[in-house]
């Protein structure tokens, strides 16, 4: 039996956390009617016998989950980005407040949503993170290797496959003043290193797998500097794109479009704004540097674009034009079904 029975709210707000859980209720008018705590196993019940109504809560850990539990019990869910919360917050912030300020933003008709994700979408996910955090790992890992073998006068080659190559060689040299201790520690790490890779190798291949067999994911790596791994990225943050109205939205959202300081009509463009998804923004410019030197200019409609830009631009503001140009791309093959990129010669175009 529910201590708090839901009232007739037409918007709820609630502030997530680990095992408790704050929810704010707004009448039509936007009236502060019902304030309550749940525990996690209650929460559920709360909104099963709630009528239908608009719930809003912020973008973070566990927000997925209930945000798809909730749309199943009849529920319009709303998940809004942190620091779109943050302006609605009144002083002397407590966990009701901040459930009372989800509840006013999602109400604000300009108000920008998170798309709920599928399973899968999270599981597909999840599968990057890993591998972004195994990336990582072994940068920090190679990084390390070379400072000890700096500390014995030992310098390496830059680039990891090259100091993959130099390391045994190195170990194996008697002549160097490396210490034999040192020698057993950079073994030993070399070992690690190795571990790591074949544990990188391992999720790149299922991500691939995944990539070959989706509907989506097939498509979108036809675009040029968008492999198995960019479109399983995008389709696991964007979906199917619905939140952005046109393709422009998308390449914003990724944050490859320059940032705005304009003021008394004067119009003033900056760098790249550097918003929404790092990761993804990350391997489009990627993606859009290797294009920028391996592809065939003479058999790609891009090629024209790319050398007219290149008389007038850095390389670099290059590359990021075509990262965006990816995304927007992009954007046109998640909303439109059956769209592909043609590589069609630049002559008849």
């Amino acid at each position: 039996m529910l201590r708090n029975k839901p009232r007739d709210a037409a918007v709820y707000g609630v502030d997530i956390g680990k095992t408790t859980f704050h929810v704010v209720g707004l009448d039509e008018t936007g009236r502060p009617i019902q304030k309550a705590k749940f525990r996690r196993d209650t929460l559920l019940q709360f909104f099963e016998r709630a009528a239908p109504a608009i719930v809003g809560m912020e973008a973070c850990g566990g927000s997925q989950w209930l945000a798809r539990k909730i749309t199943a019990l009849g529920h319009r869910v709303r998940i809004v980005p942190t620091q779109f919360v943050k302006p609605y917050v009144k002083p002397n912030k407590n966990d009701l407040i901040d459930a009372a300020a989800i509840a006013e933003a999602v109400t604000r008709p300009t108000m920008r949503f998170v798309e709920i994700k599928t399973p899968e979408q999270v599981d597909l996910q999840a599968l990057h993170r890993i591998r972004e955090r195994l990336v990582t790992a072994r940068t920090r890992l190679i990084c390390q290797m070379r400072v000890f073998c700096l500390e014995h006068g030992v310098a390496m080659r830059q680039g990891a496959g090259a100091f993959k190559l130099d390391l045994a060689r190195v170990i194996a040299d008697e002549e160097n003043d490396l210490t034999p201790t040192m020698r057993r520690l950079l073994s030993e790490l070399w070992e690690e290193l190795r571990a790591l890779e074949g544990r990188i190798a391992d999720v790149s291949r299922e991500i691939e797998a995944t990539a070959t067999t989706h509907d989506v994911a097939r498509p979108l790596a036809t675009i040029p500097g968008i492999g198995p791994l960019g479109a399983t990225a995008i389709i696991a943050a964007v979906g199917e794109g619905r939140q952005s109205r046109k393709a422009r939205d998308l390449a914003a959202w990724i944050g490859s479009v320059p940032r705005q300081h304009s003021t008394g009509g004067k119009t003033t463009l900056l760098g790249i704004s550097k918003r929404g998804n790092p990761y993804i923004r990350r391997l489009l410019i990627h993606g859009a540097r290797s294009c920028l030197m391996h592809l065939d200019r003479s058999r790609d409609r891009l090629g024209a674009w790319l050398d007219q830009l290149r008389t007038r631009m850095h390389p670099n503001k290059v590359v990021v034009a075509l990262a965006a140009k990816m995304a927007r791309v992009a954007w046109v093959i998640l909303n439109k079904p059956g769209a592909l990129y043609e590589r069609r010669d630049p002559a008849f175009v």
